[in-house]
């Protein structure tokens, strides 16, 4: 009897020394994997931050397009103004009588109001585009960006379930590994 317990207490001491052990490597360890994985998703984090940095340049060409339509869209509309207000005086100058001067007046107001029309149309139409451009550029990135990710994020959760499931095997194998030594020892 006392050798079966001084077996049984050389056995629990050898295990929490082999315990002790493991803690001791342990924090280096955790350390080091912690280390390695911040690694990891800082290396990962390239990858996204170069898809969203040439976005951001294909945004500014967007952008940089329509505000040089709509200048020259502006610069169109000032000198078709000055333009028109030239003719105007210059009617008014070679007018003989009021009769002549107010039929070229409405024939004029004619042709503005269709040059307006039509430079609204131009105005929408190149704001529509750019509003178009940006959309596209904003899809494309986060298709590139946040679906890989997730898609990661799935993967490694799949992952992690699974070494879970390992760890919780082994665990449950060394348990039943020991009491049937113990049942063996007695």
């Amino acid at each position: 009897m006392a050798s079966k317990v001084k077996q049984f207490v050389s056995e629990q001491a050898q295990v929490l020394a082999e315990q002790a052990g493991r803690l001791r490597r342990a924090p280096g360890k955790a350390v080091r994997g912690a280390a390695a994985a911040s690694a990891k998703r800082v290396r990962a984090l390239q990858g996204p931050a170069r898809v969203v940095t040439h976005s951001g340049v294909r945004l500014t060409n967007v952008s940089h397009e329509a505000v040089l339509s709509l200048m020259a869209l502006q610069l169109e509309v000032v000198t078709s103004a000055l333009s028109d207000a030239a003719a105007q005086l210059e009617r008014v100058a070679q007018s003989d009588n009021v009769t002549d001067l107010v039929r070229g007046q409405a024939d004029e107001l004619r042709a503005v109001r269709e040059r307006v029309v039509s430079d609204v149309n131009r105005a929408v139409s190149i704001v529509r585009n750019a509003g178009r451009g940006a959309r596209a550029v904003a899809t494309e990135t986060y298709a590139k960006v946040a679906r890989p990710a997730k898609a990661a994020k799935a993967k490694a959760k799949a992952k992690a379930k699974a070494k879970t499931t390992r760890a919780r095997k082994a665990r449950s194998t060394r348990r039943a590994t020991k009491v049937k030594t113990r049942a063996r020892a007695k």
